[in-house]
């Protein structure tokens, strides 16, 4: 039976729990583990004052081509990867907010009834209706509290995990836009000395015929044509798997609206001042993300070392309370129940020593996994700097190689034409010509492709997420 008693003090013991609560935290204080590279890039260009960092570079002016632009805006709108990412946001969202739900009292109607034989072969009937509080954690040790924050941090890695998703997302469309238009030039390239030695073979048909050359240079022109036949279809072979790899990314058949697209060699990237490996722990969501999982590890500590003392639930109720459902609304059927209840544990088989040292291990990991992330990250942009200083230099000798070939190539010509040297001098200048040029080509697309790696790997290509700015303001 509920005991009878005035609205306001019946309150009272529910709103002092509720202000104790959480008064205690026993995580430990959170510190960021020192960043273990050294203090500057190695071969990182001399920074001016006025250069801006990348991650500040929005990719819409980064990547200037207008249809690379539409490409990009296309992948973000409809790849599979970016969707899961963002859907994961979500998940982790609402886990983060199952969790902060524990922090205050569930309150929830509650109707009763309850018939039971009296004496006299009598029964008693007893209905009651109200508002009820069950089992409401008073989270004096910090349990709940720390369970919530690290729900909070998972929730801000997976937001961060998803802009990390974006960068590589942006980074492979340009990378693979890239590769398509070293495609299309070499295919015109290789078609180009493919009609020349076609056109080569016909006059040394005819010489064979007329008895002026021998078998051997008839031979070794068929051979040359055949090469270049098998360039051709390798290179067919390329252009069609990367067009295949670009529709995966972009989510959708590419639309024939697109802007007319530049070539290879019309395309230019800026070069990217590298600033201090610091500025990565800002810059780079993976590592932002790796930091908030070892928040997570250390809030976890926190709700273990509160397992070792009392947790006191409280169970309450007030309402009204009759013998007679006509009564359960009449004056002075009103009542109340306050019902708290603590548990300490005293013998488990060591349950909780061992799930505190099980959350030790997994921040200890937390620590290695958030390390680990910036010295990868390190690496990646020593890597492409590194590349930022040879890649420019590789591509002007390659191209002053392919100039040196093409003047050999007219020489050996020449020298044939008039008797002064063999065939195979001519072969072996269109081989090396024809190489050279493929190789300047590749080269300029490593050029490019270098620095679209290098503006990811310095955290270009994202803007900081609202839902991440919302939950941390509620916090």
């Amino acid at each position: 039976m509920m005991k009878r008693f005035a609205v306001t003090p019946a309150l009272l013991p529910l709103a002092l729990a509720m202000v104790l609560s959480g008064c205690m935290s026993l995580a430990p204080k959170y510190q960021r583990p020192q960043a273990p590279v050294a203090a500057s890039f190695p071969d990182a260009p001399a920074s001016t004052a006025d250069a801006r960092a990348a991650s500040s570079i929005v990719w819409q002016s980064y990547f200037a081509d207008a249809r690379l632009n539409q490409l990009i805006n296309l992948a973000l709108a409809n790849n599979r990867d970016l969707r899961v990412a963002i859907l994961n946001i979500e998940q982790a969202r609402a886990a983060y907010q199952i969790r902060r739900a524990d922090i205050l009292p569930s309150v929830s109607a509650v109707a009763s009834g309850e018939r039971t034989p009296g004496p006299n072969d009598s029964i008693s009937s007893v209905y009651a209706v109200g508002l009820g509080v069950s089992a409401f954690e008073l989270d004096l040790f910090g349990r709940v509290r720390n369970l919530s924050d690290a729900a909070l941090a998972q929730f801000l890695a997976t937001a961060e995990a998803r802009n990390a998703t974006q960068i590589s997302l942006i980074s492979s469309v340009a990378n693979t836009y890239l590769s398509l238009l070293a495609d299309e030039e070499l295919l015109e390239l290789t078609r180009q000395t493919l009609a020349g030695r076609e056109e080569s073979l016909r006059l040394i048909q005819l010489k064979f015929d007329n008895g002026v050359v021998s078998k051997l240079d008839l031979q070794q022109g068929v051979s040359l044509v055949e090469t270049a036949r098998v360039v051709l279809a390798q290179q067919l072979r390329q252009r069609a798997q990367d067009a295949n790899l670009l529709i995966q990314l972009v989510g959708q058949p590419l639309p024939a609206t697109l802007p007319a697209t530049r070539t290879l060699a019309q395309t230019e990237l800026a070069d990217l001042p590298a600033g201090l490996p610091s500025d990565l722990l800002a810059t780079r969501p993976d590592i932002r993300s790796a930091e908030q999982q070892l928040v997570a590890a250390n809030a976890n500590i926190g709700a273990a070392r509160a397992n070792f003392f009392p947790r006191i639930s409280l169970t309450a109720s007030a309402g009204t309370a009759s013998g007679e459902l006509s009564g359960l609304f009449k004056g002075g059927s009103f009542g109340w129940t306050f019902a708290p209840q603590a548990v300490l544990p005293i013998f488990d088989y060591g349950r909780n020593k061992a799930n505190l040292a099980a959350a030790r291990v997994g921040n200890d990991i937390a620590v290695a996994n958030y390390e680990k992330a910036i010295q990868v990250a390190f690496r990646e942009v020593s890597d492409s700097l590194a590349g930022q200083a040879t890649f420019a230099e590789q591509l002007r000798a390659q191209r002053r190689v392919a100039e040196a070939e093409a003047d050999r190539f007219s020489l050996a010509d020449l020298r044939y034409k008039s008797g002064a040297s063999s065939y195979l001098e001519l072969l072996d200048a269109q081989r090396a010509l024809f190489d050279a040029q493929r190789a300047a080509i590749s080269a300029n697309l490593l050029r490019l492709q270098n620095q679209v790696t290098l503006y990811r790997v310095l955290g270009g290509g994202w803007s900081a997420a609202e839902p991440i700015a919302q939950v941390s303001a509620q916090r």
